[in-house]
């Protein structure tokens, strides 16, 4: 057992090129942290301490879900990670062994070094999260022990409001908070800025994006839910006060079904929920009003001190005198302890001094409050104060205030001179942005490498007002909604072909975005720019996973397309974006076909070759998907015309594999081969490995294509390789989409084989890795792999559930690509469990929706089951029976599918075997199982060989 008696927590073991730090929970590979989940990490610990022995999964589960009832497919879905992350099995190494109906075993050496070493202070993990946190200010004055306070009750309680009026600091609080607490939740710390929304209900989405996630159910809350799941991570929610209804609906069954996720929140109101722990956020302490105050009496108060270090930090130079500082207490007082009031005090001081400051302060106080201030809410509290220092402003500076209140969110330096830039030259309109920066009016950000700035909120909502007062605000909005219609219009990377950049840097112009297209849409606005403004963002809400908002603006803007705008690139570019967001949000409905279809039409009248290759492949994914197999592979070659046509090599990479996907679903499997191998060349020659069409990457589906028509002309050996290496190339470019495809068409491989365990494996994952994500059709196709499996493990009466469970999903979702496949499954579970008459009309049925949509790459399979069963029945038809088995020779021969050939060649020598024809029987499959050159261990192979030996 080695090193690993008697671990301590706080030792370090070796292993491989890996160490474990188990005080810390972490593992590295060559000194460089891996990212390992809680779970997964729990049970390497678990293993690792007790290297050499069984671990029992009734051990396991105990440990890592402890008072949890859960089933082992959760122990082998995490030690599949596991073993994933540790390279388990390639070049020779082994970690974690599973010791079938016991549990697993640790059997790499484990060393102890004698000098042990503490983790790594700062793990890559923690930097890069910190990266995406707003961004510490350099010092938080009277606010650390609330950051303890809160901190402690965060994670004892799981859930806490920070409450408060606005501008006292809870976004300050929260953020400190987010930094202290990076460590403990090992880098998971999102923080979500919830002021950018307009729209209630774009509440998860926003959390999924924080979080990095696409979700492309109807409703994203399940999704979000289903991801977190059992992961630990901190939520920051910040500005609550605006969502609040929806906050609150998300927040309670998140803390109640994620129990390892904490949530903070700031908002002005409690979000009332259950589980909510609140802690009020008190305005900052100011020195008592008496006689005598001296300036160190003065500055131990932290409201005195933020005065005093913003005052310095807008200019001022002179020290707090014994003589200043009851004056600057009385600031303080009159401010309320509010943070924000008194920074944007203490930026005049420079310009007015203490004195002259309190007297600005002061008159203008006497013209609101008229004596009675106290009376006054918190809220109107802050409108004063950002009404005074509005007032301070330079005509220039309000001007260029009131403008930039139309911003929701973050906006460039770029956008803020098109939108505020009308009367005012570009550098006016710089000086004023640099001013109100420096008043802190407004915030700025690096974000990648590019300066954002913000209105805080209350600013921006005082702002607005003003620029109603003025009469200018649907200008504004009008000069706004044009700003966006024509950055995002020649933005290259966001209007080029879908899929081809990584879009997620433009996020931050999202919330600006909506609210353009709100405005251009409502009452007020301008149906015309909202709809050049849809046009250009829908590629935007598709890189950015935002379908269902795609398919709302798209539908919106083709409803406002007035009669010179239709049949224009306009329509066409809408109908293209709608078709595909419709496909991931609705399902395979006729409306989605009549989008592709109209966008085709007009693509084509404007010989557009780029748009018609996008969609044509979306013709082409839509009519596989609904299994209408043989006009799919029409659409394929269409698509291969225009690629040549265009010249367009990246055209002509992915109709190759169109090509590929559709020959093989037909039953033509040399040329699916010869198409598939022909567009990996290609984009060899091209140095493209990946090209995305139409939301999918057509290299994953040409990999698994490849993958089975290898297996099915006999090379198995091969197509388990392109198998593995279509799921490997999907995990790492981690797409959602493209995972659930190598999955769900290369398991099959494995199936076919009689690796089962490793089939098990893999489906479970695909079931996960599905619901994650709320792709309901890939989870119930996940669902019916299972059951086909329990079919194949004897275990006919469990598969049958899930089958018919599945495929009812699968109907309702018009996901029908494989359902002849499951079909069969079902008349084999239904013929094993003794219901031959079922199974019979089952079988019959599969047989002729084949014959209907195309789908002949199991026609000889299904051909054979339908032999298999009439030999079976209780009065055995033993004519129809090798009638069947011979077409299915006859169609496996046509398809060159000589793995099928095989099955179809042991099912008819069983069969003259039982009639006593043994030499027909060894003659029949003998020359058959010859015609291999490998994979001569894989299941079929092995009966087949057995069957020979036992007919000669």
């Amino acid at each position: 057992m080695g090193d690993s008696d008697n671990l301590r927590a706080n030792d370090v073991v070796s292993f491989g090129p890996f160490r474990l730090f188990l005080a810390e929970r972490l593992l590295e590979k060559a000194g460089v942290p891996l990212e390992l989940g809680s779970r997964a990490l729990e049970i390497l610990i678990a293993l690792v301490e007790r290297a050499g022995e069984v671990v029992t999964h009734r051990e396991l589960i105990s440990r890592v879900w402890p008072g949890v009832v859960v089933e082992e497919a959760n122990v082998r879905v995490h030690v599949s990670g596991l073993r994933k992350a540790l390279g388990d099995g390639r070049d020779g190494a082994r970690y974690v062994t599973n010791v079938i109906g016991r549990g697993y075993c640790f059997v790499a050496p484990v060393t102890r070094p004698a000098s042990q070493r503490s983790a790594p202070q700062t793990q890559p993990l923690v930097r890069d999260r910190l990266r995406q946190l707003p961004a510490l200010l350099t010092r938080m004055v009277g606010r650390d022990e609330t950051v303890r306070a809160v901190s402690a009750l965060l994670m004892t309680r799981r859930f806490v409001s920070i409450v408060g009026p606005g501008g006292m600091g809870k976004t300050t609080v929260a953020v400190s908070i987010a930094h202290a607490l990076i460590d403990h939740f090992e880098g998971a710390v999102f923080f979500v800025d919830l002021g950018a929304l307009t729209d209630p209900g774009l509440v998860s989405t926003a959390v999924a994006s924080a979080l990095g996630i696409m979700l492309q159910a109807q409703d994203p809350f399940l999704g979000l839910l289903a991801f977190l799941g059992d992961r630990r991570a901190l939520l920051v929610l910040d500005n609550c006060e605006h969502v609040i209804d929806a906050t609150a609906a998300l927040t309670e069954p998140v803390v109640s079904e994620a129990p390892q996720v904490h949530i903070l929140a700031t908002s002005r109101e409690a979000l009332r929920v259950e589980g909510e722990h609140v802690h009020m956020l008190y305005p900052l302490d100011g020195p008592p009003n008496h006689i005598g105050l001296t300036a160190a009496e003065a500055l131990a108060f932290p409201a005195v001190q933020l005065f005093m270090e913003r005052a310095a930090a807008s200019g001022n130079r002179s020290e707090l005198s014994d003589a200043d500082a009851p004056i600057v207490a009385d600031i303080c007082r009159r401010l309320d302890g509010i943070a924000l009031a008194i920074e944007l005090a203490a930026s005049r001081v420079s310009s007015h001094g203490i004195r002259g400051t309190a007297e600005l302060l002061d008159n203008r106080f006497k013209l609101l409050w008229q004596g009675r201030r106290t009376a006054l809410p918190r809220h109107q509290t802050l409108n004063a104060m950002l009404d005074w220092s509005y007032n301070l402003l330079r005509e220039g500076d309000k001007l260029v205030l009131r403008r930039l209140s139309v911003f929701v969110g973050a906006f460039s330096l770029k956008a803020a001179l098109s939108v505020a830039g009308t009367g005012p030259s570009d550098a006016e309109v710089t000086d004023a942005v640099t001013n109100l920066v420096a008043k802190s009016l407004i915030s700025s950000t690096t974000i990648g490498e590019s300066t954002y700035y913000r209105l805080l909120d209350t600013t921006q909502a005082y702002a607005a007002g003003r620029l109603t007062d003025h009469g200018e605000a649907d200008d504004a909005a009008r000069r706004h909604a044009l700003y966006y219609s024509s950055y995002l219009r020649h933005d290259e990377a966001i209007q080029s072909t879908f899929g081809a950049h990584d879009l997620s840097g433009y996020a931050p112009h999202i919330g600006n975005v909506r609210a353009a297209l709100e405005w251009a849409f409502s009452n007020h606005g301008d149906i015309a720019i909202g709809v050049e403004l849809a046009t250009w963002a829908a590629p935007l809400f598709v890189g950015l996973s935002l379908l269902d908002e795609c398919r709302n603006w798209c539908e919106q803007a083709l409803a406002g397309l007035d009669d010179a705008g239709r049949g224009t690139k306009q329509e066409m570019i809408l109908q293209e974006t709608l078709a595909l967001s419709l496909m991931f949000t609705k399902g395979n409905g006729d409306e989605v076909r009549a989008a592709i279809e109209r966008g085709l039409s007009l693509a084509e009248t404007f010989e557009d070759r780029d748009h018609q290759l996008q969609l044509l492949a979306g013709l082409n994914i839509f009519l596989t998907r609904t299994s209408d197999f043989r006009d799919a592979l029409t659409v394929a070659k269409r698509g291969g015309a225009v690629a040549r046509a265009a010249k367009n090599m990246a055209g002509l990479v992915m109709t190759d594999w169109m090509l590929g996907v559709s020959h093989h679903l037909v039953g033509n499997q040399v040329k699916a081969q010869y198409h598939c191998e022909a567009g990996m060349a290609k984009a060899v020659e091209l140095g493209q490995l990946n090209t995305n069409f139409f939301g999918y990457d057509h290299r994953i589906r040409a990999l698994v294509a490849l993958a089975r028509a290898l297996w099915l002309r006999g090379s198995s050996e091969r197509a388990l390789r392109i198998a593995q290496q279509a799921i490997d190339e999907a995990e790492r470019h981690d797409h959602p989409v493209s995972i659930c495809i190598s999955l769900i068409y290369a398991a099959p491989v494995f199936l076919w084989s009689g690796q089962l365990e490793r089939a098990a494996d893999l489906i479970e994952r695909l079931i996960v890795h599905a619901g994650r994500y709320s792709l309901a059709p890939y989870r119930a196709v996940g669902i019916a792999l299972r059951g086909q499996l329990a079919v194949l493990r004897d275990q006919a009466e469990a598969g049958l559930t899930l089958l018919r469970d599945a495929l009812e999903t699968l109907h309702a979702e018009q996901h029908s690509i494989l359902t002849t496949v499951f079909t069969s499954a079902l008349a084999e579970g239904l013929w094993q469990t003794g219901q031959s008459d079922e199974a019979l009309l089952t079988i019959n049925g599969a047989v002729a929706r084949a014959a209907i949509c195309g789908a002949t790459f199991d026609m000889a399979e299904l051909l054979r089951i339908k032999g298999q069963i009439l030999a079976a029945m209780p009065r055995p038809d033993w004519a129809s029976a090798e009638d069947c088995l011979m077409q299915s020779l006859a169609v496996a021969r046509e398809q060159s599918a000589l793995a099928w050939e095989l099955r179809s060649a042991t099912a008819m020598a069983r069969l003259l075997s039982e009639n006593g024809q043994r030499d027909r029987a060894r003659d029949t499959l003998a020359p058959v199982y010859h015609r291999f050159t490998e994979g001569f261990e894989t299941a079929d192979l092995r009966i087949a060989r057995q069957l020979i030996h036992d007919l000669v």
